[in-house]
Parts: structure tokens; C-alpha cells; sequence
């Protein structure tokens, strides 16, 4: 285990030997036991970092992670996305309430779910409104994801594998064969984990006429200096990507992704504005800092100051919170006391959550167990990283947070 130099806790706030405690309790809990391949913290405090820890083998049998580690951090891609989003709404090329088939006609005419499947073709009934932009921002777009195995409509996905960004589809392809497919609620009438956010950087390509990836890096990651975010690992930075793990009911932890010879050095057809990045804890926090910061860092300006503001408050319809409108059996957030932004989730009811934090956080993770939250109130921020799924087999998220906030002074 290391901490970079570059820390200084007291001087932002922390009582350092309680996050001592932290990395005591992710080595003695988590990676003794075998239940992570490694464990890396960074906290910040007004975009200056407090702790920053790395434990465990970066690849089986090989080194320990580091600073410049990367890993696949999955649906911690939908807050840039979404972030890139908005860039183009500031520009007053879209808006947040323009229906999705003024960019995509793919999707005019949908309808929503009424029967058929396995065989029976579905049958459909109008939709209440149109799919909106704002839908896709804050997942009330009626899509789904296919691994929730629940309803019809997922399993079309999986005949189709329409979310698979390493398959055969490209944005095209993909918004293309979801507008052949019912919904499965009329859009803004329930809240429903999805495919939203891919189809947001399909909406991104035509309206900005530029490539996802390029488009992010041209606007976002080269500004920023977020040099280690990308949808493609470089061949010369190949030896830094981390190796990723599933666990397996009955088998244990098995390997998922060897970071030698990893699906990510090889550009994906589906630019997967949901899912398929990878960065490095250091990146994120430059992308977490210009959040805290009202979307400035540097000297860069990427978004105004209230476009982060309106992102960052709970759009559900009525005020609601995920307990009570989400139709996911998989889902990143605990529910209650939790609402939804335009790319975050958002804590509006802080005893309903059940853990410390402080009302207008906002954060998210991904399937590997990544995680980050931001907190404007403290001024707080954190990033964690490993790489096992599911994200829901440990409550580590919940355990880091109450630990975090323990450390305040």
C-alpha cells in the first residue's frame, strides 16, 4: 500500500489517521479476503487531493496498482456524456425538452409495450408525450438495459445485443434496431435504468456531426488535460490498463477482462456513450473537480455555472425519488432519499439514505465497482476504483461514504 506525497490531510479538513482507518478496512475486508483484486481511494477537498491509496495487484500476478492505473469505469461515463450533452444545449443547438425524434427519427411513431414477445409480435399502444431529451438525461425514457432480465423488451435486447458496445452494431445500427422496439412505459412516467445515455451520444453525433469519441476529446478531454480517458486503450499505454474480474455464482471470482490482451485496445464499433470508457482515478478527478468548480477548471471554462446547477437538482417527475419510480431490479443507487439529475443521481432527503452526506450531492458508479460522489456542500469529492462486477455483490460504496464522512474535522 502507498499514499501519494501530494497529500495533506489536515490542511483540507481530515483527521488522517481515520483515513488510515479506510485503507485498514478495504486491506482487511476486501483484498485479504480475496473479495477485490485491488483498491484505489482518492478524496479530494476543493479539488485538492486529501488521501489518494493504492492496494492490491494492478494484473494477476503482477505488479500493484498506481497512480497512472486505468480501468474500465463503465457507467461512470454517463455523467460526460451527459456533461457533453448540455455543451451542445449552452450552444442552443438542442434543448433539454426537444423530443428525441427531431434528431432521431428513428424513434418516431414508438410505441409502448402492450403484449407479444417470445415469439408473438409485440403490440403497442400511443405514447402519453414524446420522448424528450431530458428523458434520456435522467432515465425516464421508457428503454431498458438486457441484463435486467425482466421484462419482454430486455430480452429483445439480448436477441438483438443491442447495448453490447463490443458487438456488431455502431450508433446507428443500435438507435436503429431500438426504434424497431416497444417501450417499456411511456416516457417520463416511470424511471427505468437504460440505454438512455448511449442514445444521448447518438444524439451528440448528429447534432454536433462529429464522431463521439473525437467530439469528447476535442471539447472535453483535451481542455481538461484528461489525457488518460478514452474509448480505445493506445497501444502505448496498454501495459497500465488493470485487469477485470466478474464473480461468478458458485465459481468465485473469475476473469473477465485480461488488461494484456483486453477488448478495450481494440476500438469498439458502438462508441458507448453509457458504458465503455476507461480512465484513470487522476482524470477523474480533473472531470470531479470542474464539476465542484461550476464547470471551470484551470482557467477553462467547459459549461457555465448554472448549466451545472440545473444538471445537478433532482428532475423525476413530482420531486420523486428512485424508491418510488424506478422499474430496475439492477440499478447504482440506493433508492430512498434519492432523486435523479441530468446524468447524476442527487440526494434531496439525507435521513432517508440512511448514511452521512449532505443535500444536493451528486454521483453515480459502475458495473465494475467503481464509484464517485461530489458533495458542494463540503466541497468534498471521491473516486474509487477496482474492477469487479456486479457493483451491487458488496456495500462498499455505503461503507466508504460513512467512513469519508467520519473523517471530517
Amino acid at each position: 500500500m502507498q499514499a501519494s506525497s501530494i497529500a495533506r490531510p489536515a490542511r483540507q479538513g481530515f483527521d488522517a489517521d481515520r483515513l488510515a482507518r479506510i485503507d485498514a478496512f478495504l486491506a482487511d475486508r476486501y483484498l485479504d479476503s480475496g473479495r477485490l483484486p485491488h483498491a484505489q481511494l482518492l478524496i479530494a477537498r476543493d479539488g485538492e487531493i486529501a488521501h489518494f491509496s493504492h492496494q492490491g495487484a494492478a494484473r494477476e500476478g503482477g505488479a500493484a496498482i498506481g497512480e497512472g492505473s486505468l480501468f474500465r469505469i463503465a457507467s461512470m461515463t454517463k455523467p460526460i456524456t451527459s456533461l457533453a450533452f448540455m455543451m451542445l444545449v449552452e450552444r442552443g443547438l438542442v434543448a433539454i425538452d426537444t423530443p428525441v425524434h427531431h434528431v432521431l427519427p428513428e424513434f418516431k411513431g414508438g410505441g409502448v409495450y402492450a403484449g407479444g414477445g417470445g415469439g408473438v409480435p409485440f403490440a403497442t399502444t400511443a405514447t402519453a408525450q414524446p420522448m424528450r431529451m431530458i428523458d434520456l438525461l435522467r432515465h425516464t425514457s421508457g428503454l431498458t438495459y438486457s441484463f435486467q432480465n425482466r421484462s419482454n423488451i430486455d430480452a429483445a435486447y439480448r436477441e438483438h445485443r443491442i447495448e453490447n458496445w463490443h458487438g456488431n452494431l455502431n450508433l446507428d445500427g443500435f438507435v436503429a434496431a431500438l426504434g424497431e422496439l416497444p417501450l417499456e412505459f411511456s416516457p417520463g412516467e416511470a424511471w427505468n435504468y437504460s440505454v438512455s445515455t448511449d442514445v444521448l451520444g447518438a444524439v451528440i453525433e448528429r447534432v454536433s456531426g462529429m464522431p463521439l469519441d473525437r467530439f469528447l476529446d476535442t471539447h472535453l478531454f483535451g481542455p481538461l488535460g484528461m489525457d488518460d480517458t478514452f474509448f480505445q486503450v493506445p497501444t502505448d499505454k496498454l501495459d497500465r490498463l488493470t485487469d477485470c474480474w466478474t464473480l461468478k455464482p458458485g465459481q468465485g471470482r473469475m476473469l473477465y477482462d485480461r488488461g494484456a490482451d483486453s477488448a478495450w485496445a481494440h476500438r469498439p464499433k458502438l462508441l458507448s456513450g453509457g458504458g465503455g470508457l476507461v480512465s484513470s482515478a487522476l482524470d477523474y478527478h480533473r472531470f470531479c473537480t470542474l464539476c465542484l468548480n461550476g464547470g471551470e477548471l484551470d482557467g477553462v471554462r467547459i459549461v457555465g455555472r448554472k448549466t451545472l446547477d440545473l444538471m445537478t437538482q433532482n428532475h423525476l417527475p413530482g420531486g420523486g425519488d428512485l424508491a418510488s419510480m424506478s422499474r430496475s431490479l439492477f440499478s447504482e443507487a440506493t433508492n430512498a432519499g434519492v432523486g435523479f439529475g441530468l446524468g447524476f443521481a442527487v440526494t434531496h432527503d439525507v435521513a432517508r439514505t440512511m448514511v452521512p452526506g449532505s443535500v444536493g450531492e451528486y454521483y453515480w458508479g459502475g458495473m465494475f465497482s467503481t464509484a464517485f460522489f461530489i458533495d458542494p456542500v463540503e466541497r468534498l469529492h471521491m473516486i474509487f476504483m477496482t474492477q469487479l462486477s456486479p457493483s451491487s455483490t458488496y456495500p462498499i460504496r455505503r461503507e466508504l461514504k460513512t467512513m469519508i464522512y467520519a473523517a471530517l474535522t
